[in-house]
């Protein structure tokens, strides 16, 4: 890659194109790993590379409450707009530069909703069995994949605001997704408030869905980092070469 990477921005950029889609991510938990940028470089599309801090990259466990979603500017999708999701993800920087992530798999548990998104966009949705529940000190996400039964239980504490980490916001401030579909790189745009991160306090992690994703040396060893936050709102710009710039959503 000859062009270097843009800058971290904790704010979306100015945006200027249609919107697709809108949503709500709430109640998130972000659990990373630092691994060799060598381990994640094969899983990556073609013309993106891993993003490297500090001579490291990252693998994200990041479950949350997906709220709302609905197409373009629209009302809400009844029921099917609402859900359980669990993702593993990849931090990227493609060939002109631009920061993004890559997912190696996303758990749902509308089954309508993983049909469709694997259908139209190439994402590796499966349908799972999911829960959540939230007390005063303690958030639990649950979630087995069915098929296959890979199972992940987490257990988090929220504590202290994130104030001034550029690591925090190198793995939470991303604005596109990087996709491999119908021999295309893809690059889908996003937009959001930032993030109101909080360290939190791990108090259990038996997860099957990161080793699942390719990282099984990842489960003999507890995460390297561990936020929480209450959540954003987001709306989705529409698919376009990766390769290629373009207006993002506004």
């Amino acid at each position: 890659m000859d062009i270097p990477p843009e800058p971290v921005a904790v704010r979306a950029p100015g945006y200027a194109g249609p919107t697709m889609m809108r949503q709500s991510w709430r109640d998130a938990g972000f659990l990373h790993w630092a691994v060799e940028p060598g381990d994640v470089a094969p899983m990556l599309p073609p013309g993106v590379h891993p993003d490297v801090i500090d001579g490291v990259t990252y693998v994200g466990l990041v479950p949350f409450r997906m709220v709302g979603a609905g197409a373009a500017r629209g009302p809400a999708v009844p029921w099917l707009g609402t859900f359980l999701e669990t993702n593993v993800r990849l931090y990227t920087v493609d060939d002109t530069g631009r920061r993004g992530i890559v997912f190696r798999s996303l758990d749902a548990s509308r089954l309508a909703v993983v049909i469709g998104a694997r259908a139209a966009f190439g994402l590796p949705y499966r349908w799972a069995r999911m829960a959540f529940a939230a007390s005063d000190d303690e958030v639990v996400y649950r979630a087995v994949t069915r098929p296959g039964g890979h199972r992940s239980v987490v257990a988090l504490r929220p504590a202290e605001p994130v104030v001034a980490d550029p690591l925090a916001d190198f793995l939470t401030a991303r604005w596109g997704l990087h996709e491999d579909h119908a021999g295309v790189t893809w690059y889908v745009p996003n937009v959001h408030e930032p993030w109101p991160l909080r360290r939190a306090e791990l108090l259990a992690c038996d997860d099957e869905l990161v080793a699942a994703a390719g990282f099984g040396a990842l489960a003999a060893r507890a995460p390297d980092l561990v936020h929480f936050s209450a959540g954003v709102s987001v709306r989705f710009g529409f698919p376009r070469p990766a390769l290629r710039r373009e207006p993002a959503p506004r």
